[in-house]
């Protein structure tokens, strides 16, 4: 493997480079970092981007979400999908209220105990909000560090061992390592790309294992690829919910039964969308939470 990687050279590519996102602003809150986290977890940065500013216009702090209408949350999130998140994200604000007086924890043990919040979500407020000294792994860095460092084309399936590896790379101040951590995600959110990566313009291709070795194709264990969404239930489960969110009052079942035309198929989304608290099903009528 090539030496250490260049992290000045990495920092500096950062601060020319760095996409210019709301999360990112200098007054953007412990609040508005974890919203914008949980959003950013199936969700592309660009369509994140341009709904987070108008849920912190809404919500500004935990103690207003905790407070807000279910059937709201819902008609909020709209179209980020994955529409779990947002009851998971009001739960956390619940939390938040009744356990630290409405104020984000610091602690990644404290966040880790929080309602909806995982390994990553935790070490990103801690790191990305309070400059702390965490390893902040996702897809991105993941890639990018199978390839400068084990020289492989692609990361395969999550490991513990990816969290060590990161942990290697970061300076020893909290600041230099939060910078190389959002850094690290940066590159292989825009250079070290899964498909077309631009390595003419990384600031550590000297460096990098896989390009020394002349960029051998990946032999390991890949991750499962995701189903199509094209006729599955989770499109069926969107249909539902955005006709829901769509209106005031509730459908009958048998306006229910006109949103898709397998009969079978709709009626395992409206089962799975009511026990996981998305939908209520109460006589005869089909309707968003309370």
């Amino acid at each position: 493997m090539p030496g250490a990687l260049p992290l000045d050279e990495l920092a500096g590519w950062y601060r020319a480079h760095a996409r210019d996102l709301p999360w990112r602003r200098p007054e953007f809150d412990a609040w508005g970092t974890l919203v914008s986290e949980i959003m950013l977890q199936q969700t592309q940065a660009a369509r994140v981007a341009i709904e987070i500013d108008r849920w912190l216009a809404r919500w500004p702090t935990p103690a207003d979400l905790a407070d807000a209408p279910t059937h709201e949350v819902l008609r909020q999130w709209g179209t980020l999908g994955y529409p779990r998140r947002a009851l998971r994200l009001q739960d956390t604000a619940r939390a938040i209220v009744e356990r630290h007086g409405g104020e984000v924890p610091r602690d990644v043990d404290a966040l880790l105990a929080l309602p909806g919040v995982g390994d990553y979500t935790a070490r990103a407020v801690a790191v990305f909000h309070y400059g702390d000294r965490h390893p902040v792994v996702d897809t991105n860095v993941r890639r990018v560090v199978a390839r400068a460092m084990h020289g492989q084309g692609e990361a395969g399936p999550a490991r513990r061992r990816d969290l060590a590896d990161v942990e290697a790379l970061l300076p020893v101040d909290d600041q230099d390592a939060s910078v190389i951590s959002i850094a690290l995600m940066e590159l292989g959110a825009l250079v070290c790309t899964a498909r077309a990566p631009t390595c003419e313009a990384c600031p550590i291709a000297d460096a990098c294992a896989w390009r020394a070795a002349g960029y051998p194709p990946y032999q390991g264990k890949r991750a499962p690829r995701q189903a199509s969404f094209a006729g599955s239930d989770r499109q069926v489960r969107g249909t539902v919910l955005r006709a829901l969110r769509g209106i005031d009052v509730p459908l009958t079942e048998a306006e229910a039964a006109q949103l898709w035309p397998d009969g079978e198929q709709l009626e395992r989304a409206l089962a799975s969308l009511a026990i996981d608290g998305l939908i209520v099903r109460a006589d005869g009528s089909v309707r968003l939470p309370d």
